[in-house]
């Protein structure tokens, strides 16, 4: 691939650098911490106001029309700040598939208020002990029609905000649907979850909880299909992320070492110093290029589970050193929580985690090598 951008590419990115830089300040995360706030809704709003909510949506819906990989650029920028704002969840996870797998009334209805930033759609992949794919919440079919969901979904991106939730849930003995959960309807309990990161999740539990049949996507025995579609480029929006959240720690570092001295020198001079910085710079292009190919993939329409796998592990493995040597250079002041770097560990830490860490992704490549003929 060209690892160069396009104009509409660099513009993007810009912009949204931009934006966050401006909105979200040190002062303006520690405000929100302090208050408990589950994202930033003046960043949002600021998101939805410049278009780049909708970059990836069709132009019919609101959206700008443009790819996957220009999706990935605002996500950079959202890491590169650790801005509390759902778009990997409402885009990645909830409007993508929706644009995607949803019928005309459904991307009607969901679409449009999604990339004006009125409404936060997400979904609720994990189940403890099982993978995305294979849920163990049941749907039920009702007389009459409409559908009761029964079950519990934890880690729930953005679920304390979402007007919707995508739900995957087990139809048959061997079939699984996806649907389009109200949260404030009956028979859903929705409970906070702190995370690492400090932005918070949900626990949801669903007890009866009625769907109609409207609001079923791609089919009810079709869901597997879309889940897997959901989790392939939820993992690329996740590299890209992290890339962003590796480039700022290890910019801070870069600054940090250049302006500290010991015996009378800056400790960037120091060769230790020099050696392990430059580690660090080279997973945080490995980081970059990954996901980057895994992204382009997507957007080209290409297979990409394989590059989407590879990035996941350089994201995993590569972050936490990039994020530990950042931590180490800094010495003491790295872990002052009045210091900005403590938020880039902790990002990196819960990215690391999501939807499988290295040793998954690389049982994830060795099944792919191992069913290729020889």
């Amino acid at each position: 691939m060209d690892f160069s951008f396009t104009e509409e590419q660099e513009a993007v990115g810009d912009l949204a650098r931009q934006i966050l830089e401006g909105q979200v300040t040190q002062e303006r995360l520690k405000q929100l911490e302090t208050a408990g706030a589950p994202y930033d809704e003046r960043a949002w709003a600021e998101l939805a106001k410049a278009g780049l909510l909708g970059i990836a949506l069709p132009q019919e819906a609101g959206g700008a029309g443009l790819g996957f990989l220009e999706l990935c650029r605002l996500l950079e920028q959202v890491g590169r700040t650790v801005a509390p704002v759902p778009v990997l969840p409402s885009v990645v996870l909830g409007a993508l598939p929706m644009a995607r797998f949803g019928s005309e009334d459904q991307r009607r209805r969901f679409l449009g208020p999604a990339a004006a930033g009125e409404l936060i759609i997400t979904a609720a992949l994990v189940e403890l002990g099982t993978e995305p794919g294979q849920p163990t919440t049941t749907a039920r079919p009702q007389e009459g029609g409409g559908w009761r969901l029964d079950g519990v979904k934890v880690c729930v991106p953005a679920g304390l905000v979402a007007g919707r939730v995508l739900v995957p849930a087990r139809t048959g003995e061997d079939a699984v649907g996806v649907f389009i959960l109200d949260p404030g309807g009956e028979g859903v309990g929705v409970e906070r979850q702190d995370t690492t990161s400090g932005v918070p999740e949900a626990r949801i539990e669903l007890t009866a909880a009625p769907v109609g049949d409207q609001d079923v996507l791609g089919g009810p025995t079709a869901g597997r299909a879309v889940v897997d579609w959901i989790v392939e480029r939820a993992t690329a929006a996740t590299c890209a992320v992290m890339a962003g959240v590796c480039q700022e720690a290890l910019r801070l570092t870069a600054e940090y070492t250049k302006t500290r001295e010991q015996f009378d020198r800056p400790i960037a001079t120091f060769q230790a110093v020099s050696h392990r910085a430059a580690d660090a710079y080279v997973d945080t292009e490995a980081i970059r290029l990954t996901a980057l190919q895994a992204a382009w993939r997507l957007s080209a329409g290409l297979p990409a589970a394989e590059a989407v796998a590879v990035a996941k592990f350089w994201a995993a493995e590569g972050g936490q050193r990039v994020v530990h040597a950042a931590q180490h250079l800094h010495g003491g002041i790295g872990v002052d929580r009045d210091y900005p770097l403590h938020r880039y560990f902790l990002w990196a830490k819960h990215l690391e985690l999501t939807l499988g860490g290295a040793t998954s992704q690389l049982l994830r490549l060795g099944a792919m090598l191992a069913a290729e003929p020889a």
